[in-house]
């Protein structure tokens, strides 16, 4: 695997303390204090200031601890180098496990320069809400002219959340799979080939068949999935009015997953059109249900 620089022009690295961390937020922040107070100290409005000054401290700290930070990071594939972004938590630490999300991304995000990706969909909801979401988040980018079933592209995706799992302390029982529109229809895929892997499934606006029909006539390809990722649970979003996938695939796939007593829910938005994702994204209970799942030692390699 190789490494780029993130947007500093810095490469992370784990066992060095990084000036975006909690810590050495605080340790740059101590140091300008200590002189700051060295000379309001010699006037008589030093009270009001430190005051003033340690709500600042308070504030900056619990940013700090919220904030994620976008890595960008490559992965070689049978002699091909493919660009991905990892976003990392203000406060991570090794000293334990993170829980770490594998996000695919929709057919306009497609491309090579490794940062289109980390620009849509639950990257957006991340870096506005991270406290939100805790976690280590994965974004490979799919190649133009292809999507993620793809034997290449399947290959990248699970090389660069092995690699980003190994660098960040990634949880194995906590890894979970999300997308939208091509991702969702990628994470039914992937969800569906790799079974043990993931704790949970978040599907937005995707689907099994393509084009999507808006009449099922034909079961055979919706139970084969159901019947693979039947023991992972699953929150899937569609909007009403999509007119790009129709939410009979959603419909379909949450009448199926049912019948085998799978855990899901299904949320679709009355009147909604096909980007429903930052309103999916953003639920409010979203976070909770998503790392409120872990795989038992039992599910892993079953």
């Amino acid at each position: 695997m190789g490494r780029r620089a993130d947007n500093n022009g810095t490469e992370y690295k784990p066992r060095v303390p990084a000036p975006w961390t909690t810590a050495g937020r605080l340790g740059m922040l101590k140091s300008g204090l200590s002189q700051f107070w060295a000379v309001l100290s010699r006037g008589n409005i030093v009270n009001m200031w430190q005051r003033i000054f340690a709500l600042y401290l308070a504030a900056l700290a619990a940013n700090a601890a919220t904030e994620a930070h976008f890595l960008n990071r490559t992965v070689t594939v049978n002699g091909t180098e493919y660009r991905y972004v990892v976003s990392v938590p203000g406060d991570w630490t090794a000293a334990k496990t993170w829980p770490i999300v594998l996000f695919l991304h929709g057919s306009e995000e497609r491309g090579d320069d490794g940062v289109a990706q980390s620009k849509a969909g639950l990257a957006n909801a991340v870096r506005n809400h991270a406290g939100h979401f805790p976690a280590i988040v994965v974004m490979p980018q799919c190649r133009l002219k292809v999507s993620w079933e793809a034997p290449a592209m399947e290959a990248q995706i699970m090389a660069a959340l092995d690699a980003s799992a190994k660098e960040f302390n990634g949880d194995p029982q906590r890894t979970y799979l999300t997308g939208f529109s091509m991702g969702g229809y990628g994470t039914w895929l992937i969800g569906a080939r790799h079974p043990t892997r993931f704790a949970a499934l978040v599907v937005v606006c995707g689907g099994i068949q393509w084009p999507a029909p808006h009449k099922i006539r034909r079961e055979e390809p919706y139970m084969a999935v159901a019947d693979k990722v039947a023991g992972i649970p699953v929150w899937i979003f569609h909007g009403s009015a999509d007119r790009n996938v129709s939410v009979t695939e959603s419909r379909e796939m949450a009448k199926l997953l049912r019948g085998r007593e799978g855990e899901v829910r299904y949320t679709e938005y009355k009147g909604v059109g096909h980007e429903s994702w930052d309103r999916a994204y953003n639920e409010p209970e979203l976070p909770t249900w998503l790392f409120g799942h872990r795989l038992r030692n039992s599910d892993q390699g079953r």
